[in-house]
């Protein structure tokens, strides 16, 4: 017996027409009749008289309505207590993201969601490699550039610019580079992901874009290691202005050759089915980007980006 049938029932008993109970609730008087008359030949009587004039409950009816509506009722709180139980932040989330994020700036925003919300479990996982759902058993990633695969869902959360920076005693020691032409003359720091070194930087100005070819004595597949490198002076990095957000406000790096903008990047946060983005999912995108847009923020305001 379906849901639907019982409410035109009701409605029908309520308003003492079917056409009234179909208006009511927005569909053709057949389908209600229809309706009325399947639930009846389920039970085996009728629950209306009708004449041309008038419908009224039959007896049978009249006894059957009561139970019809408490157990309809029942039925309807039962599927608000799941929607609710859905709307409550609490169980597990796992998330996995890179080292630099993780490390820096996803371990405080999330400390502050679990004092915020104490039935919630969190589960972080750094590591900057491919990402795989079902074999690294995550429900979420946050990453930089956009997913590749459409069988995935996905929240871009914001545009990212990238910087070309150095320690302040690494220009001291080297001058700084004020042309793309004079970047293979320093030590690049580069990060490799699947076995790809990025020692090849491109930037745009006035609409030209500029390649360069750089050399460095420091490769690293994790991108934490590659900002320490540039804080500890060791080179140049070409890195996400939010991983050297920080170090750039406080002048633990530079920004170099800024009329010349590296190509950007986006992050997004990534799920592995539409299924899957609940409400703590939710939660999390619209936390990492309100950080993320009020670091970017004061990076513009400083003219970093």
């Amino acid at each position: 017996m379906l849901l639907s049938d019982l409410e035109i029932i009701i409605k029908t008993a309520e308003l003492g027409s079917i056409t009234a109970a179909a208006t009511n609730l927005d569909m053709q008087v057949a389908r209600a009749s229809a309706a009325i008359k399947r639930v009846e030949k389920q039970l085996g009587f009728e629950l209306f008289i009708r004449s041309t004039r008038q419908l009224r409950l039959s007896v049978m009816g009249e006894r059957y309505l009561p139970q019809c509506i408490h157990a309809l009722e029942i039925l309807n709180n039962a599927q608000q207590n799941l929607l609710s139980d859905q709307d409550e932040i609490n169980g597990e989330l796992r998330l996995t993201t890179s080292s630099d994020l993780g490390r820096n700036f996803i371990m405080p925003w999330l400390d502050k969601l679990a004092e915020q919300h104490p039935q919630l479990t969190l589960k972080l996982i750094l590591n900057d490699h491919t990402l795989d759902f079902y074999r690294d058993s995550v429900d979420v990633a946050l990453r930089y550039g956009s997913p590749t695969d459409s069988n995935l869902y996905g929240f871009k959360i914001c545009e990212v610019p990238r910087v070309l920076c150095a320690s302040p005693s690494y220009v001291s020691a080297h001058s700084a580079p004020e042309h793309p032409r004079e970047l293979p003359a320093h030590n690049g720091l580069f990060y490799q992901l699947s076995g790809i070194v990025h020692d090849t930087w491109k930037f745009t100005r006035d609409k030209h874009i500029y390649s360069a070819k750089i050399t460095g004595n420091r490769v690293a597949n994790d991108g934490d290691l590659v900002r320490r490198w540039c804080v500890a002076g060791k080179g140049l990095a070409l890195k996400s202005a939010i991983d050297m957000s920080e170090d750039l406000l406080t002048q633990k790096v530079v920004s170099l050759m800024p009329q010349y903008r590296p190509t950007p990047t986006e992050l997004w946060l990534i799920c592995p089915s539409k299924q899957s983005i609940t409400p703590k999912v939710r939660l999390l995108r619209d936390l990492v980007t309100d950080n993320c847009q009020q670091i970017l923020n004061k990076l513009k305001n400083k003219g970093f980006v």
